[in-house]
């Protein structure tokens, strides 16, 4: 039986998101193995949940740019590193977010 995933318990505040990092690339693009101790950070990866926006000084909410389902690349050393439900994700400020990918 396969185990569905459980929802997230993750409630990111503010402008905040939560991103799940992609995995780290095992192959070089001329099919050479890379060790763990030579795999990069990844600096990419897919939003699993966002906050409300931030809050302007009028009290009116700013909408973010991104959504649930979106796939962002982040700076190397942006937001907090958390462990939830045996997953690992990272949570950044809006601000962080370098870009979107397209399809």
């Amino acid at each position: 039986m396969a185990k569905k995933d459980a929802p997230l318990s993750l409630r990111p505040l503010d402008d905040r998101v939560v991103v799940e990092p992609t995995d780290a690339e095992e192959k070089t693009a001329g099919g050479i193995l890379l060790p763990d101790t030579a795999k990069q950070k990844p600096q990419q990866g897919k939003v699993v949940a966002v906050g409300p926006g931030k809050l302007s000084d009028k009290g009116v909410r700013t909408a973010v740019g991104v959504k649930v389902g979106d796939t962002v690349i982040y700076g190397k050393y942006s937001g907090s590193d958390v462990e939830v439900s045996s997953k690992e994700l990272k949570i950044l400020r809006e601000s962080d977010i370098l870009a979107k990918l397209v399809k």
